[in-house]
């Protein structure tokens, strides 16, 4: 989720879910060590809960950025070896650490001694031919030495050649049940399922086999799907009722950052799918994205393209040639 899951975007998640976990895009360490650690690490204080998620492979520079992390705020570090990208794999860093398995455990094993708040790690079920439920079993049985009691499992293989990022979250098949089994052979472990889950009626088939689910593009296409999460998996009572109350909520947080500089652009591309689905969606999307990157573009943009959706609670289109009566507020018929 690099370059996706920004503080903009986490912000406005945020408003949707209040008990979500969210997690930043990877961030490497040499990113926060050696540039601009601020610019990586901020984040508003709305977003709890939330995660910081590293990239590397020295255990002395993981510990440093963890201590970081802690230190800005988060509520848990998370150590990346799932992304399979050649520029990943350079720094070696990423899937290819899982032919790695003790590096893989000093590593978090640094961080945890760094560190208060929970260290969790972020795999797939296997690299290359080390794709056997054997190989994934001893990988998560060494790393486990560590302390780290989390582990997020992409139920799908990484191959680090001959496929892009994209193909590699397409292309090897989900294989849900070694993270099944895996929650079975470690119930002292918790064990998130990540990968191919697109509803929330997924996810709630999947946690009755694990201790949780992650889920990261089909909520960045769609935030609205999370709309009911709260209620439905934190016995806690839903914030919002419509997506224009999302986008009404957002726009005192986009005020504030276009004064501090931030263009209006960075914020709205990630609520161009808010009303995939909906009437207007296609009006909606296409004013944001002809508007926004003008230099002097602020929240009156968003405002126009609001008003060309129709609230939730209007009137679905009658079918050709009838006359729509109205029952009450939120009923319809057609004659």
């Amino acid at each position: 989720m690099m370059d996706w899951t920004d503080r903009h975007e986490r912000y406005f998640l945020r408003l949707i879910s209040r008990r979500v976990l969210l997690y930043s895009e990877m961030i490497v360490t040499g990113a926060l060590i050696h540039g601009d650690a601020a610019r990586h690490l901020d984040f508003d204080s709305a977003e709890h809960p939330v995660a910081l998620q590293l990239g590397g492979a020295d255990p002395g520079a993981l510990a440093e950025c963890a201590a970081m992390a802690e230190a800005a705020g988060y509520d848990e570090v998370n150590l990346n070896i799932g992304c399979p990208s050649d520029r990943v794999q350079a720094a070696r860093f990423g899937a290819c650490l899982m032919a790695e398995p003790p590096l893989v455990r000093d590593c978090l094993a640094a961080m945890r001694r760094a560190v208060s708040i929970p260290v969790t790690v972020k795999s797939r079920i296997g690299i290359d031919d080390r794709d056997c439920y054997d190989d994934l079993r001893g990988f998560v049985a060494c790393v486990a030495e560590s302390g780290c009691r989390t582990f997020i499992v992409h139920a799908r293989k990484a191959l680090l050649s001959g496929l892009s990022p994209k193909q590699n979250r397409e292309i090897p098949p989900l294989r849900y049940e070694f993270v099944h089994r895996l929650k079975r052979d470690f119930p002292e472990l918790d064990v998130i399922l990540n990968g191919g889950v697109e509803t929330l009626d997924a996810a709630a088939a999947q946690a009755a086999h694990v201790d949780g689910v992650m889920i990261g593009r089909a909520a960045y296409r769609d935030p609205w799907m999370l709309a009911t999460a709260d209620s439905r998996f934190h016995d806690a009572p839903d914030p919002l009722r419509s997506r224009h109350d999302a986008v009404r909520g957002y726009l005192p947080y986009v005020a504030r950052r276009r004064a501090e500089g931030v263009p209006l652009r960075a914020m709205t591309r990630h609520i161009l799918g808010l009303f995939n689905g909906q009437r207007g969606a296609k009006s909606w999307r296409r004013y944001l994205s002809e508007n926004a990157y003008r230099a002097d573009a602020g929240v009156d943009v968003i405002e126009t393209a609001l008003r060309l959706v129709p609230a939730e609670d209007a009137a679905p289109p009658p079918p050709e040639g009838v006359i729509p009566k109205v029952i009450d507020s939120d009923l319809w018929y057609y004659l």
